[in-house]
């Protein structure tokens, strides 16, 4: 079976939908979830699915006990899911291809460091795009800048605000995400 490590920040809700799609196909489980942040809501996700999780600080990361620890897991992939770092070059050079991010734009396109989330949501509204979308991508030492895996695309509408756009890209993100996944594994 493979393993996969999850990277979140926030409230973990791809990381919950990648656990449900894997829980029930069974060709893979999330072995460990890494946050950021000790209260993020997908640490409460990780205790709920009984899967270890591991808090990591920025001023204190040690990258090479960070790597060692993923070993320890053997993944097949480490899976971004809004996880608000950049990669650390080392973990990068660790895992090459294996590690993969989901960015809520169609990238190139609203993407680098502090388009995320909501910035981004915002910044297609307001440039009055016809479409955005959701960009499945490897992870290299440039934001937003690997290899692209997988496009998905939705209209933006003319009365749009962020917050309906964020709510039609979470709806690709929780169904294209865990099928990327799993074409990936499966190659």
């Amino acid at each position: 079976m493979h393993s996969i490590v999850i990277f979140a920040s926030g409230a973990g809700t791809n990381a919950a939908a990648i656990i449900a799609y894997f829980k029930q196909n069974g060709k893979a489980k999330v072995s460990l979830i890494v946050s950021n942040k000790a209260d993020a809501g997908v640490l409460q996700i990780a205790e709920r699915e009984e899967i270890p999780f591991l808090i990591i600080n920025k001023q204190t990361l040690n990258e090479t006990m960070l790597i060692e620890q993923l070993r320890d897991v053997k993944p097949s992939l480490i899976v971004l899911a809004g996880f608000m770092w950049k990669v650390p070059a080392a973990m990068v050079h660790a895992f090459p291809g294996k590690i993969i991010n989901i960015h809520p734009a169609l990238l190139p396109g609203y993407g680098g460091k502090g388009m995320y989330g909501h910035h981004v949501h915002n910044a297609v509204v307001s440039a009055k795009e016809k479409e955005s979308g959701i960009t499945i991508h490897y992870v290299n030492e440039v934001y937003d800048d690997g290899n692209i895996i997988l496009q998905a695309r939705c209209p933006v509408h003319e009365n749009d605000s962020a917050d309906v756009l964020a709510n039609r890209i979470h709806k690709l993100e929780h169904f294209y995400y865990p099928r990327a996944i799993e074409f990936l594994l499966d190659a």
